[in-house]
Order: C-alpha cells, then sequence, then structure tokens
C-alpha cells in the first residue's frame, strides 16, 4: 500500500469515528429532550412539554413515541395539528400507546370527524378487557357526544360567532367575560404572561401552577369602537393574588364585583369598589355559599336577594353542581338549596347566569345532550309548577365539540359573550361574542343594460337562498312604476336572484349579503339586466288613458290620444302593442278583473275602428294589482284607473326605432313651408297633406282663430274616417275595408 493510499485511508478511519460520535451524541441529545418531554407530559404539563418534543421530531421525523405524545398535548392548543401528529404516530408504531384509538376517537371528534371518532371509541372500548372497567362508561358517553354533536351540526342556527382578537385573546386562556352595564368596559379572567400585561406583573405573580401555566388573574380593557380594544391591563393589585383569581359578576351598578378565589379549593368572594375608584380587599361569602370544597362561578340576580353558584359540596364524586341561595333586603345568605335533577346531573354543571326577568337560566354542563365537554344550556322557569323546565342545548354554532361556558349577554340583550375551545382561535380558551343573524333591508333600482339610466318597472325579483340548517328561503319584491324595489332578506349568505318580467326569467344573478347582527341594516343593491323596458319605451311615445270610476267608457281626452297612438301605429306597420287595462282598489279583485279588461278592450275596439288591424292589438286587464299610486286619495285613484300601451317584441326581437307618426311637406293657407310633424303633439295652424308608410293619406285642418281641428283620413284598402273637434266636443266617424261603419260623438 502506498503512502496515499494509507493517508486516504487513515482519513476515512477518522471521518468515521468523528461521525460515530456526532451520532452518538446526537442520540443521547434525543433521549434527553424526550426524557424531558415525558416529564413534564406525565406532570400534565402540557405547554411545556411540546418544545422537547418538537426538537425531538426536527432530528427524528418518525420517533412514533414523540409524535404521539406531542399530538396529545397539543389538544388545547392546536386541534388540527394534534390530529396530524397522532395519526402519524399510529401509522409509523400502531401501537404507539395502549390508548392510541381512544386518542384518535378524541381528536377525530374535536375536528368535526364524528363518525370515525365514534369509530375508534368503540375500537378502543374493545380493548378493554374488565367488564366493569370504569372507562367504560366514558367511553360510552364519548360515543354519546360524537352522536350527539352530529346531530346539532347538521342543524346549525342562524348566528354570527366573532372572536374578540388577538389585542384581548393570546395564546393562553381567556375566560369568564363580564360586561359593564354600559357596554364599554369588560372586565374577564387570562393566564397570559404577567409580564405581557401592565400591572398584573408582580414577584407573587411570576410563579407558574402546578400544571406549568400562568395563575389566573382579572384585567380589564376598554371599548375603543364596535370591533376593538385597548390593552388589558390588571384590574387592581387588590383583586389578584398570588393564586387563581377569576371574575364572575358585576353589580350593584358595577360598584361590586362577585369573583373566585383558590382559597380552600376554590371560594367566591365580592369586592367593593372604594371611594377613589379603587377596588378594595374581597370578602369572602359565608359557609352557606362557601366551603372546603370547589366553589366556583356565582350569579346574583338584579334585585340582589338570590344567589346562584356552582358547588361540588354536595357531590359524592367532586363533581359541580349548581345551587342557589336567597337572603332578606340587609340580610346575609341563608342555606344553599339545589336547582334540582332537571338541571343538574351526575356531570358537571357549571357557570350559573340568569336573564333579567328572572325567566331563563342559562348555565354550562358536561352532561344533558352536549357535544361534548361543557356545552352552554337554557332552561325557562314554570311559574305555574314553580320549576325548572327542561334545559336546552343553545345548539352549533354557539357549542362545538370542545368546551363552551360563561354565556353573558350583553347589557342590552342583543348579543352576548362566551368563552370558548375552538378551531380558528388563537391558543386555549378565547372570548367570543355571538350575535342572532338579522333581517337586512336591500333596496335598490333594475336597469338596463343598453340604457343604464332607464329603470324598469315591473320586474320581480326572487332572492333563493338557505338557512344556516340548509332550509330554502325565498324573499320577493317587484319592481314599482319608478323601477325601483325593496326586500328584507338574512342576512350572511348568498342568494340566487331570479329576474323575472312578464312572467318569464329574464336572467339570474348571484348576490353575496353582509352579515347584520341588528334589523336596521340597509345596503343598495343595483341590478342591470339583458333587458329593453318596453313599457319605458312606449311611455315615451303612447300617451296613458284614463277612466272614470267604475266605467270604460272612454273620455274626449282619451280619444285625442288614442288617434295619436293609432296615427302611431299606422306610421310603424311592423310595430304591435299590448293594451293594459288597471283599475284603483275601491272592489274587490275579481270584479276589478272584469273592469280592467272592458278598459282594454274599449281603447283596442276603438284603435281598430280607426284602422289599425286586431292582430296588431293584445289586451290584458291587471285589475288593481299594478297600482301606478297608493289608493289613498281621490287623485291618486284617478291615476290608477286607466289603460297603458306597451310594445310586444317576438323572442329574441330587439326594440325598433319607433318613426314619428308623420313627415312630410306642410301646406298653409298663407306660407308653405317644410317642417316635421310629430305625434302626438299639438297641430300647428293652416292645412297639411300626409302620405304615411302604409299608403294612408292624411289631411289635417287646423283653424287660426279657434281650436278646431278637422282630420280626415283615407287607407289604401278604401278605409276611412273623418274627426272634427271644437272647443272641447268631438265627433268622429269612421269606415273600414269591409263597409263597416262606427261613430262617436261627444261633449263637453
Amino acid at each position: 500500500m502506498d503512502n496515499v493510499s494509507k493517508r486516504l485511508l487513515q482519513a476515512s478511519y477518522a471521518l468515521a469515528l468523528t461521525a460515530a460520535v456526532a451520532t452518538s451524541a446526537q442520540a443521547q441529545s434525543t433521549r434527553k429532550d424526550l426524557q424531558t418531554g415525558n416529564k413534564l407530559f406525565n406532570q400534565e404539563n402540557y405547554r411545556a412539554s411540546i418544545p422537547y418534543y418538537e426538537r425531538v421530531i426536527a432530528k427524528d421525523p418518525n420517533n412514533a413515541q414523540a409524535l404521539f405524545r406531542a399530538g396529545v398535548a397539543y389538544l388545547s392548543f392546536d386541534k388540527e395539528k394534534a390530529s396530524d401528529y397522532i395519526y402519524k404516530a399510529q401509522k409509523l408504531k400502531p401501537k404507539v400507546s395502549k390508548d392510541v384509538e381512544y386518542w384518535l376517537g378524541r381528536v377525530d371528534h374535536l375536528n368535526y370527524n364524528f363518525d370515525e371518532a365514534i369509530t375508534h371509541y368503540q375500537a378502543y372500548n374493545a380493548t378493554l378487557k374488565k367488564k366493569n372497567d370504569t372507562r367504560r362508561e366514558e367511553v360510552a358517553q364519548l360515543i354519546q357526544h360524537s352522536k350527539n354533536a352530529k346531530i346539532l351540526f347538521n342543524a346549525p342556527k342562524d348566528i354570527f360567532v366573532k372572536n374578540l382578537g388577538p389585542t384581548v385573546n393570546t395564546q393562553y386562556s381567556e375566560h369568564s367575560p363580564v360586561i359593564s352595564s354600559d357596554d364599554k368596559t369588560l372586565i374577564f379572567t387570562t393566564r397570559a404572561n404577567p409580564t405581557d400585561i401592565p400591572g398584573l406583573d408582580s414577584k407573587a405573580r411570576n410563579k407558574t401552577a402546578a400544571d406549568g401555566e400562568y395563575f389566573e388573574g382579572i384585567v380589564e380593557t376598554h371599548r375603543i369602537d364596535a370591533d376593538n380594544w385597548e390593552k388589558p391591563r390588571s384590574l387592581s393589585a387588590a383583586l389578584n393574588s398570588k393564586g387563581h383569581d377569576a371574575s364572575d359578576q358585576l353589580f350593584d351598578n358595577d360598584t361590586k364585583l362577585l369573583m373566585y378565589r383558590s382559597d380552600e379549593d376554590g371560594d367566591v368572594f365580592v369586592a367593593s369598589k372604594q371611594a377613589g375608584g379603587d377596588w378594595g380587599n374581597p370578602v369572602k361569602l359565608n359557609s352557606n355559599i362557601n366551603s372546603k370544597q370547589y366553589e366556583g362561578d356565582a350569579y346574583i340576580t338584579p334585585d340582589g336577594l338570590t344567589l346562584y353558584f356552582s358547588t361540588s359540596r354536595y357531590s359524592e364524586d367532586g363533581n359541580l353542581d349548581l345551587y342557589y341561595s336567597t337572603r332578606p333586603a340587609g340580610g346575609d345568605w341563608g342555606p344553599a338549596k339545589s336547582l334540582g335533577s332537571t338541571i343538574n346531573t351526575k356531570y358537571d354543571e357549571d357557570s350559573p347566569y340568569m336573564s333579567r326577568d328572572g325567566k331563563t337560566l342559562y348555565f354550562s354542563s358536561r352532561g344533558h345532550n352536549t357535544m361534548g365537554d361543557y356545552d352552554i344550556f337554557k332552561s325557562q322557569y314554570d311559574s305555574i309548577g314553580h320549576k325548572w323546565g327542561r334545559p336546552e342545548n343553545m345548539g352549533y354554532p354557539i357549542n362545538t365539540p370542545d368546551a363552551d361556558s360563561y354565556y353573558r349577554l350583553a347589557p342590552d340583550g342583543t348579543y352576548a359573550y362566551l368563552s370558548s375551545y375552538r378551531i380558528g382561535g388563537y391558543g386555549e380558551k378565547d372570548i367570543y361574542t355571538i350575535s342572532y343573524i338579522k333581517n337586512i333591508n336591500i333596496k335598490g333600482s333594475v336597469f338596463s343594460k343598453r340604457d343604464s339610466t332607464q329603470a324598469i318597472p315591473g320586474v320581480e325579483l326572487v332572492f333563493n337562498g338557505t338557512q344556516a340548517d340548509k332550509t330554502a328561503i325565498s324573499f320577493r319584491d317587484v319592481t314599482k312604476p319608478d323601477g325601483t324595489y325593496q326586500v328584507k332578506v338574512l342576512s350572511a349568505r348568498t342568494y340566487q336572484v331570479a329576474v323575472n318580467k312578464d312572467g318569464k326569467n329574464i336572467e339570474t344573478q348571484e348576490f353575496a349579503v353582509p352579515i347584520s347582527t341588528n334589523d336596521s341594516t340597509s345596503i343598495t343593491k343595483n341590478f342591470y339586466v339583458d333587458y329593453i323596458d318596453t313599457t319605458a319605451l312606449a311611455a315615451s311615445r303612447f300617451g296613458k288613458i284614463y277612466f272614470d270610476t267604475d266605467k270604460y267608457k272612454l273620455r274626449p281626452e282619451s280619444i285625442k290620444t288614442l288617434n295619436a297612438t293609432a296615427a302611431i301605429l299606422k306610421a310603424n306597420t311592423g310595430l304591435n302593442i299590448s293594451i293594459e287595462g288597471n283599475c284603483d282598489s275601491r272592489n274587490t279583485d275579481e270584479y276589478n278583473m272584469v273592469l280592467g279588461q272592458n278598459r282594454a278592450d274599449a281603447a283596442k275596439n276603438y284603435l281598430v275602428k280607426q284602422g289599425v288591424a286586431s292582430a296588431r292589438l293584445t289586451t290584458v286587464s291587471y285589475g288593481e294589482r299594478k297600482p301606478a299610486a297608493p289608493n289613498d286619495s281621490p287623485e291618486n285613484m284617478q291615476l290608477n284607473r286607466r289603460d297603458e300601451f306597451k310594445v310586444v317584441l317576438k323572442e329574441g326581437e330587439k326594440m325598433p326605432v319607433i318613426q314619428p307618426a308623420a313627415s312630410t311637406t306642410t301646406t298653409s293657407s298663407s306660407t308653405t313651408s317644410s317642417s316635421t310633424v310629430a305625434a302626438p303633439g299639438a297641430p300647428l295652424p293652416g292645412k297639411s297633406k300626409v302620405r304615411l308608410a302604409d299608403g294612408t293619406k292624411v289631411k289635417t285642418k287646423v283653424d287660426e282663430s279657434s281650436d278646431k281641428v278637422k282630420v280626415k283620413t283615407k287607407g289604401a284598402a278604401g278605409e276611412k274616417s273623418k274627426t272634427i273637434s271644437k272647443d272641447g266636443e268631438l265627433e268622429s266617424k269612421a269606415k273600414d275595408a269591409s263597409g263597416e261603419k262606427a261613430k262617436v260623438k261627444t261633449s263637453n
């Protein structure tokens, strides 16, 4: 072996030795991190264990034990990551833990995979060998939780849940919201790092509790606006002790605070504001309320005479039940009494809260038909039977598969605060507001895309959507004569808006309606559709005619309008119209439908006699169903007794350009000039001759010294008419091509 080879071999040995030493050191470091993580995990100090497990996973991504225990530790902080880790651990090592099926059930339940959770719970139950294993009861309850959750999740309420945001909520637990009577100050409990909250930091509070987290402290924040809060600060040094302190309720015009303190496993205290505005030292309630067992949440009724509270004092297994105590005015609290088996179960009941009228009790329970852990329930008081009614689960999304509690109504009762572990939060338990989704007023107009300034009347808008539970809902309105509409719809969803005209669908548009938590919100939405409003176009050329009450006889002024209409139709031989008969609301709908038809027929018959082909005219009655104005005065009712004329287009046909009634050279007795004659309009004095597009000849004579007008027509097929109008009186004679004659005479 040459020297070069020897040197290379020696270098290889050195490299291998260095790698072995490094690998051994890394393995030793990994084992140490795993041991430290396991130690903290076994102490239920889950938050502190996570960094050690993460270091192990970073070095050894397939370490099943680290993945499994990190997943369990993450359950309270990141449910989705917890699921990923536990599933990966089980895939790497199916028997990573004898309880792995239990934890797979837990993460699936918390991530809304209820069927999968039930399957895992059943698999775990099969591993329990002893029939009397106490874990069987817990598993049976967990399976029932998943069944309850599936039902409630699939029947959600129309409720808007909103996180108070990162100024209030942290990666730690925030709970027990207490709102001032003016809804401007929020007092709550946090387990955040005391150094992050002004006034809360002290040497006494720098230590952590047995679970490795910071002690609970009472803080306050003030509202900036509807969506924002100031940075929280300690409520008072007098209220925050070395241990846990939590807020329960403000009462007596916000001058007193009911609170919890971790003395003797937990007791209820009351603190009062001092003359300078600070809080005095809390005073413990008497032994009828507090005991050596746990007493936590409490609530005093507005009259100050009844106290509801949770206690484990009377429970054999240490579970919480709800009790109440009364006192005379100015007296102390009397013996506690149970709210009874209707409210209390063999599981925990906590966080009582009463409506202002004393008829509705809100509380949290791990029993009844909970979705999992604590759910919020309400019970109505039966004043006749003097008992509380069966508790009702307030449903999803108020409740979730994890813990939901501390339900507190805002002062005006329009929304509520609660504390909840749920997906999408900032860490552990967060404070949320919940508001029932309300109606929102949508108003606007419908315009033609081709003429965006022209609003279209008579358009039906149908807003089709669904409620939170997928039940179909529909809201409808029809645009008014000015093309406007107004409709109230349930907010916070997307609607398919069907735009219909004359019973036919023009198009369907999608419209997302924003959230509204009060019924006074109004927004404007205009619709632009591929439609030509023939009614509006015709209205600029065809005048309306009006009728006397309960009559369909043509008025003298209506004859003039109809003559002008006939002239336009003769100048536009390809134009067809619909005559719409309308009524006021004086009679029944059935009667008015007949009357409206008679009015439309009267106009049609006259136009036919003026030489307009019957096939070009259709009639329809709307009775009182399309008012032009409210039927609340004689003047408005007159506006509703009318005929309107609308151009009728064939399917796919565009609106034609309507030619004026006449365009010719006008010969006057005194002068001759070229001018355009448009109808309807006031005729000029003198004589004129016109030949229309269909060959009809029209002669007109207008006296200069009076309003006498004489009009003669002669059609290409031999039809003739003669009309004389003077001083408001009218006389008209006509003969059609078949020789049929008609005569109309009116007097002023």
